[in-house]
């Protein structure tokens, strides 16, 4: 894909700039208005909302137990009890019936939310129609659906239905129970609430809400308002929980596309909901998108025609400079730039100016840089080939002690060109430990070439690390400083190197029974060897990884010393190997 800074020309792709920069933030200003608005608009609903449907809730509970207890109080009623087990003759039970009828008209005329109380029970009486005390045979039960609603229950709440009554139908929520008598069935009381009055709960103080009432099984009782018919209120809120929410239901109508608010108390069967179209929330949002959309579009336009005259400012420089650069040859004549600018632009003019100059002065020593450069190589080539040259005639002096009969000799040829080689490896700076095992033992042999039996030396390292790497040539420079300065006075010597995996690290010990530290600095003083072996080794360790690990070193108790180095656990040389 092409670059667009590299194709059109600055003066236009400073204004489209400009123009897209500009709208992409004026959307953005307007989305995130509208967006944080609607979200604000959306809490504070749902929240007054919600503290609403609690008080419904609660007061709506409170009265629909209030049946609950009624009905529980009425099938325990004696004179009922009595009227219903039949064991006394048809002048009581008719003596009976009007009391419990009394008793229950009673109940009906002192509670405005009772519409009537209906009693099913075997050989009913004769019932005035349209009464609001209704006696009806107990096998009417299935004929008017009961008995699904108490097949596996002793009471339930039937979903808003009509009943007949002097004023016409009339619709009620009604609430059964069973009447139960030393675990005998003996019939069935109901009580008819007015759906109006808990209608008018329903609605609160406000009108043209939209709100349903449901069980816990989230069967509907009662809806007012406009709602979604197709909507299951289970699929959006929980009917196990005792929590009040709120939830987004996004859909196409104005219906579907909703907030929906619910209201579930403890110790309550009762869920109310209530529906609100989303667009009626966020109205005020979308005008204040609006507005600041127009003010937008207006600033939009103002900055067009400031952002073309400063586009046109900044560019006609940029052309001189670009006119001057294209018709400048070296030992030509320069196009001369003015001089009156004293901003950016006189800057980069002045600049520009002595660029020329330079150019001809860096010119004039590209040759003799170019010379300087290829000598370097040479060298370079030629110090690359020394290393190469020692090693090879190494070898070649190795054949010749065999050829003399010089055995030790050759043997001492033989261990330094190994030396030499896993030495160079190959310019690489890291090799395996068990690379770096062998020099360290081809430079112990030699050693013991001169000490004879007074030299020993112990090297203990796990097979498992055997293919870690290090720095070469790490080992060499302490083994060298035990051997020259720790044995230097003695006739005998012990050298013991010991690797571990420890925390995640490779630690290295090497100890040596020779005079110590404090003996090792007063020899330095009188031989200048060793040293840079031991800071080389350091100076590595810390360049390659920096302070985490290092070399320690410390006085045996029982004589000598201990050298401590710290390495991490390397399966690979590193990417940045020098």
């Amino acid at each position: 894909m092409t670059n667009l800074f590299k194709k059109f020309r600055i003066e236009s792709l400073f204004f489209r700039s400009f123009f897209v920069l500009i709208v992409l933030v004026l959307a953005c200003i307007v989305w995130t208005s509208y967006n944080i608005s609607s979200k604000a608009l959306v809490k504070n609903t749902s929240h007054y909302q919600q503290q609403l449907m609690d008080e419904l809730n609660n007061e709506i509970s409170t009265r629909l137990t209030m049946i609950e207890q009624i009905s529980l109080s009425t099938s325990r009623d004696n004179e009922l009890i009595r009227l219903l087990w039949n064991s006394q003759d048809e002048f009581d039970r008719h003596q009976k019936a009007d009391n419990v009828q009394n008793a229950m008209a009673n109940l009906t005329y002192s509670i405005p939310l009772i519409q009537g109380i209906d009693l099913y029970m075997e050989r009913p009486f004769l019932k005035e129609e349209n009464s609001y005390i209704q006696f009806w045979d107990i096998k009417d039960l299935n004929r008017q659906g009961w008995d699904k609603y108490l097949d596996k229950n002793d009471f339930a709440w039937t979903g808003e239905h009509d009943i007949p009554s002097l004023q016409g139908d009339v619709p009620v929520l009604s609430f059964g129970r069973k009447i139960l008598f030393n675990n005998t069935f003996l019939g069935v009381v109901v009580i008819h609430v007015k759906a109006k009055e808990i209608r008018s709960l329903l609605s609160g103080r406000s009108s043209g809400s939209n709100r349903i009432m449901t069980d816990s099984n989230g069967q509907e009782f009662l809806e007012i308002g406009e709602t979604w018919k197709q909507l299951e209120v289970s699929q959006w809120v929980n009917m196990k929980t005792e929590q009040s929410g709120y939830v987004h239901i996004r859909g196409n109508s104005k219906m579907e596309d909703s907030l929906l608010v619910y209201s579930k108390l403890a110790n309550s069967n009762w869920t109310l909901v209530e529906m609100t179209p989303w667009n009626q929330i966020t109205a005020s949002s979308i005008h204040l998108a609006e507005v600041i959309g127009i003010i937008g579009v207006a600033a939009v336009l103002l900055l067009l025609l400031l952002t073309l005259y400063l586009s046109r400012q900044f560019t006609k420089p940029i052309h001189m400079l670009v006119t001057a650069m294209s018709s400048y040859s070296i030992g030509g004549k320069s196009l001369e730039l003015p001089g009156d600018y004293q901003n950016e632009f006189g800057y980069l003019f002045a600049g520009y100016r002595k660029q020329n100059e330079r150019i001809e002065e860096l010119y004039l020593s590209l040759q003799r840089r170019y010379e300087q450069q290829r000598k370097a190589e040479i060298e370079a080539l030629q110090a690359n080939i020394n290393p190469h040259f020692l090693y090879n005639m190494l070898d070649q002096l190795n054949w010749m002690a065999i050829d003399a009969g010089h055995g030790e000799l050759s043997q001492i040829l033989e261990l330094m060109g190994r030396m030499f080689r896993i030495g160079l490896s190959n310019g690489d700076s890291f090799i395996t430990i068990e690379s770096e095992l062998e020099h360290i033992e081809c430079y112990l042999e030699i050693q013991q070439l001169r000490w004879g039996d007074g030299l020993n030396y112990f090297i203990d390292v796990p097979r498992d690390v055997m293919d870690l790497y290090i720095p070469k040539l790490t080992l060499q420079p302490f083994v060298e400083n035990s051997i020259v300065h720790g044995f230097n006075t003695r006739q005998f010597g012990y050298v013991h190197i010991q690797m571990n995996r420890k925390d995640n690290s490779l630690q290295i010990i090497i100890d040596d029974d020779g005079i110590g530290l404090q003996q090792v600095v007063e020899n330095k003083k009188k031989r200048h060897t060793g040293g840079y072996g031991i800071r080389n080794v350091r100076e590595r360790i810390a360049g390659y990884f920096h302070e985490i690990y290092g070399v320690e070193l410390s006085e045996r108790e029982e004589g000598g010393t201990r050298v401590e180095i710290f390495l991490p656990l390397l399966t690979e040389p590193p990417i940045n190997e020098y």
